[in-house]
């Protein structure tokens, strides 16, 4: 498939990404997936009032020609120009799936960081942890966007999974 081709494609199901020829499917996203997808997408809209970023969810991404990714989250420093975005987010956040190749997700991550996304952030809802990814992948306890003053940090909770807790913002 082309490029081209590969643009003005629906898929019946989960969207798929492109990379030089090969159509690559993604994991199957579950609840838990889903909710820190919303959760991560919602943590944002409060910053629209005050700066001009722009959140997105699942949006196709062309980090250059025959490599088209869909972050679970992406923030623009301001609207996209295009459908296909071709300019670097402020901010790519992948979340893992329970079927997610570790080494899958850590080699899309870096090609974040290749493409010029300055944070480039990974969440895992079912160990409740964060990552950052800079000059390799570190965990964090809270994820930090200085250019706007704000702390993403996990909720203390006295339950060990996720699926019974949430994100917050910290000031």
């Amino acid at each position: 498939m082309t490029p081209q081709e590969y643009e003005h494609t629906s898929f019946p199901d989960l969207d798929r990404e492109y990379r030089d020829g090969e159509v690559i499917d993604r994991s199957e996203p579950d609840s838990v997936h889903g909710r820190a997808q919303a959760l991560a997408g919602a943590f944002f809209g409060p910053l629209r009032k005050t700066t001009s970023i722009y959140p997105c969810i699942g949006t196709r991404a062309k980090l250059r020609e025959g490599l088209i990714r869909i972050p679970d989250v992406s923030v623009f420093s301001e609207a996209p120009q295009k459908n296909l975005p071709d300019t670097p987010p402020l901010i790519a956040i992948e979340i893992l799936s329970l079927d997610d190749r570790f080494v899958a997700v850590r080699s899309k991550l870096e090609e974040y960081r290749t493409w010029g996304v300055p944070h480039v952030w990974l969440i895992d809802p079912d160990l409740r942890r964060l990552y950052k990814c800079d000059e390799g992948l570190a965990e964090v306890t809270s994820l930090e966007l200085p250019e706007f003053g704000v702390t993403r940090s996990r909720r203390p909770t006295s339950s060990s999974s996720y699926r019974h807790s949430s994100l917050v913002v910290t000031h």
